[in-house]
C-alpha cells in the first residue's frame, strides 16, 4: 500500500471513527487488585492499519496523529466510564502531539465532564516513539495536566530516545520498564541488575514503578522479590474489549499466588492487632455530610469511601478535605456534591492476613505515602476498618530491635530462640517442612590450620548461600552456634535446593585453600585428641528431619530440633557430602508410659558426587 493510499485509509478511519479500544489490566501484587488499565487502540480488523504501530506511524507522517490520539482517546474515556472499572485509566499520549500547534488544551477535560469522570483518575502516558527537541514546551504542556489534576507516565523505560532526560525534567508519577528488561529476567543478571538501578532511581525521584510485559511466573517472582509491586502483562491479562467479564478469573488467578505466611512471622504480627474498626461512608455521601463526620470523631485521620458491596473505590484525608472547603465559595460548589469528586483515589489497601513485615516494605516503598494517612485493611475481600502508618512503623522497629538481639553475632541469622519459635509455629500451625540440620565436616582441624579469621570467613560465606538459597516467603534459616545451622525448607523443590548449597558451598572453599591442599584433597592437622592425621577438604552434613503436616504427635520444638540433630549425625557417618533423611512415621501409644511416640525410618540420599 501507498502512502497515498494509508492516508486514505486513515481519512475513511477517522471519519468512520473505526477505531477499537481495549482494556489491559494494572495490578499491584501486594495488594492483590486491580490498580488501573492501560488503554490500547487498534484499526479496524480488516484493514492494513489494524496494528498500532502501523496506524499511528502512518498517522504520525499524513499529520494526522493529534485527530487520531483525541479519537482514541475520546473513545478509551467512554468505554471505561461506561464500564465502570476499577483505578486509574492509563491513556497513550505522544509528546509530539502535545506540541502540534492544532493541539488546543481543554478538550480530554471537556471528555472527562461529559463521561462522569475526573481528572484524578486518569495517567497521561508519554510513549515516545520519535525524538524530542522542545523539552521546555513539553514541561509546560504537561504542567498544565498536572494543574488539572491529572498524573504522568513515562512509558517504556529504556526504549525511547532520551527515556532517562524525560524522567529527569518532567518528574513523572509512574515509570514504566520496557519488558526487553523484563523478558527473562530470571535467567540474566545484568537485567536484574538494571531493574535495581531503576528502583533506586524511582525512589529518589518518587515515581512508582510498573513492569510491563510479564509471560512468565518465574519473572514476576524475581520481580516481586525485588520489590517491583506494579504489573502488568500476559501472565495477568491480555487487552480485552470487555475486561470487566474478566476480572473474577483474574482476581482468582492472583488469589492463587497470595503468599503464605513466612516461618519468620508469627500470627500475632498479622494487621489484626492493629485494625482500628471504623465505619466508611458510602460513595452516595455528600461532601458536606463527610465533614460532619470528621467535626464530630476530631480523632478521625481518614475515611475509606466504599460502594454498594463494601469495597473501597477511594479515601478521603480530613486535612485535604478541610483544605479544599476553606476555599472561597467551596462549601456552595462541593457541599451537596457525592464524596466521590473530592476523595483520594490513589489509596493503599493491604488484607488482614498480610503481615507486618510485607505492609511495611510496602508503606516504605510507596512514593507518596504521608505518615499521617490511613491506609484499608480487608477482610475476604470487603472493607473491615483502618490501619495507621505510624502504629506500623512502631511495632516494626520494635520488632527488628527484638531480631537484632536474638540475632546470632557473627552472620546476624536468627539465633536459638528464634529458632525455637520458628519450629513451635511449624507445630502449632500444623505446617509441613524438611527441618535440615547443616554441620560442615572438618571444620576444626581448618581452623587450626588456616586460622580463626578465614574460619571466619567460611561461615558468613555459608550463611549468605543459605540466605540465597531460601525463598523468604516460605522457607527460614537460623545459625544454632559454630559451624552448626538450622534450615527450615518448605519449598517443594528443596532436594534442588540441597544440592545446589553443596555446588556453591564447594565452589566458596575454593578460594581459600593453599593449591597444594587442593591438589592432596585434604590436610594435616591434629585431630581433638591432639593426634596428626588427614583430614579432607570442607563438606557439609545435612541431616533432614521429614515432618509431616500431622500424625506425629510431637508437640515440644526441642523435641524435633533434637532429632533432626541426630539425623546430621547420622549424615556425618556418611564421607563427604551427604545429607541424611529422617521421616516422622504415624504416631503410636506407648502403653507402657502412656506416651506418644513416632516411629522414624532413616535414608542416605546424598554423597560425594551425588544428587540431593
Amino acid at each position: 500500500m501507498t502512502l497515498n493510499e494509508q492516508h486514505q485509509a486513515l481519512l475513511s478511519i477517522l471519519r468512520q471513527e473505526a477505531v477499537s479500544v481495549l482494556f489491559q489490566p494494572i495490578v499491584s501484587m501486594v495488594q492483590q487488585r486491580i490498580v488501573g488499565y492501560e488503554a490500547l487502540s487498534r484499526g479496524p480488523s480488516n484493514s492494513s492499519l489494524h496494528s498500532p504501530l502501523t496506524l499511528f506511524a502512518t498517522a504520525r507522517q499524513c499529520g494526522l496523529l493529534t485527530e487520531l490520539e483525541m479519537l482514541c482517546r475520546r473513545k478509551a474515556v467512554e468505554a471505561f466510564s461506561r464500564m465502570q472499572l476499577p483505578g486509574s485509566l492509563f491513556l497513550n499520549v505522544s509528546p509530539e502531539s502535545l506540541l502540534e500547534k492544532q493541539h488546543y488544551p481543554g478538550r480530554t477535560l471537556a471528555m472527562l465532564k461529559a463521561s462522569g469522570m475526573t481528572p484524578d483518575q486518569v495517567v497521561i502516558e508519554l510513549t515516545e516513539q520519535a525524538p524530542i527537541d522542545n523539552f521546555a514546551l513539553l514541561h509546560s504542556a504537561l504542567v498544565h495536566y498536572r494543574d488539572m489534576g491529572f498524573r504522568i507516565a513515562l512509558d517504556d523505560l529504556g526504549a525511547g530516545y532520551s527515556s532517562l532526560r524525560l524522567w529527569s525534567e518532567l518528574r513523572p508519577d509512574f515509570v514504566k520498564i520496557d519488558r526487553h528488561f523484563i523478558d527473562g529476567i530470571h535467567l540474566d543478571p545484568l537485567k536484574r541488575e538494571f531493574v535495581g538501578s531503576i528502583l533506586s532511581l524511582a525512589k529518589a525521584s518518587q515515581a512508582h514503578i510498573i513492569a510491563e510485559g510479564i509471560e512468565q511466573t518465574e519473572e514476576l517472582k524475581v520481580l516481586e522479590d525485588m520489590g517491583v509491586d506494579w504489573v502488568q502483562g500476559y501472565w495477568l491479562g491480555r487487552p480485552e474489549t470487555e475486561p470487566a467479564a474478566c476480572q473474577n478469573a483474574l482476581q482468582a488467578h492472583l488469589a492463587t499466588r497470595h503468599p503464605e505466611q513466612t516461618l519468620e512471622e508469627d500470627r500475632e504480627q498479622a494487621l489484626d492487632s492493629l485494625l482500628i474498626t471504623v465505619p466508611g461512608v458510602h460513595e452516595s455521601e455528600t461532601v458536606s455530610q463527610v465533614l460532619a463526620r470528621f467535626q464530630q470523631q476530631a480523632s478521625l485521620n481518614s475515611l475509606a469511601v466504599l460502594n454498594d458491596a463494601l469495597e473501597p473505590v477511594g479515601t478521603v484525608h480530613c486535612h485535604s478535605l478541610s483544605q479544599a472547603m476553606l476555599k472561597p465559595f467551596a462549601s456552595e460548589l462541593h457541599g451537596r456534591k457525592p464524596i466521590t469528586l473530592l476523595m483520594d483515589r490513589d489509596y493503599l489497601v493491604v488484607d488482614v492476613q498480610q503481615s507486618l513485615e510485607r505492609v511495611s516494605r510496602l508503606l516504605t516503598s510507596r512514593a507518596r505515602q504521608r505518615i499521617e494517612e490511613d491506609f484499608i485493611i480487608l477482610r475476604d475481600g470487603k472493607y473491615a476498618g483502618l490501619g495507621r502508618v505510624i502504629d506500623v512503623l512502631r511495632h516494626i522497629t520494635e520488632l527488628k530491635i527484638i531480631q537484632a538481639r536474638h540475632a546470632n553475632p557473627l552472620t546476624l541469622l536468627p539465633g536459638n530462640i528464634p529458632i525455637q519459635e520458628c519450629l513451635a509455629r511449624l507445630l502449632a500451625n500444623g505446617q509441613e517442612a524438611r527441618l535440615c540440620y547443616i554441620d560442615l565436616d572438618a571444620f576444626k582441624p581448618f581452623n587450626d590450620i588456616y586460622g580463626y579469621g578465614k574460619g571466619d570467613e567460611v561461615l558468613l560465606g555459608l550463611a549468605q548461600i543459605l540466605r540465597t538459597l531460601c525463598d523468604p516467603r516460605c522457607d527460614f534459616v537460623g545459625h544454632i552456634g559454630g559451624d552448626d545451622f538450622m534450615l527450615v525448607l518448605r519449598s517443594a523443590d528443596w532436594r534442588e535446593r540441597l544440592h545446589r548449597l553443596d555446588q556453591r558451598f564447594q565452589q566458596l572453599c575454593c578460594a581459600f585453600y593453599r593449591p597444594e591442599h587442593i591438589l592432596a584433597g585434604g590436610f594435616s592437622a591434629p585431630d581433638r585428641h591432639g593426634q596428626w592425621r588427614h583430614h579432607g577438604l570442607l563438606q557439609l552434613s545435612v541431616g533432614v528431619l521429614m515432618l509431616p503436616a500431622k500424625g506425629h504427635g510431637i508437640r515440644d520444638p526441642a523435641q524435633l530440633a533434637e532429632m533432626a540433630s541426630h539425623a546430621k549425625h547420622e549424615a556425618k557417618r556418611v564421607p563427604g557430602f551427604s545429607v541424611v533423611c529422617e521421616n516422622l512415621g504415624p504416631a503410636e501409644l506407648d502403653q507402657s508410659t502412656g506416651l506418644t511416640t513416632s516411629q522414624n525410618t532413616s535414608q542416605t540420599v546424598g554423597h560425594v558426587g551425588g544428587s540431593a
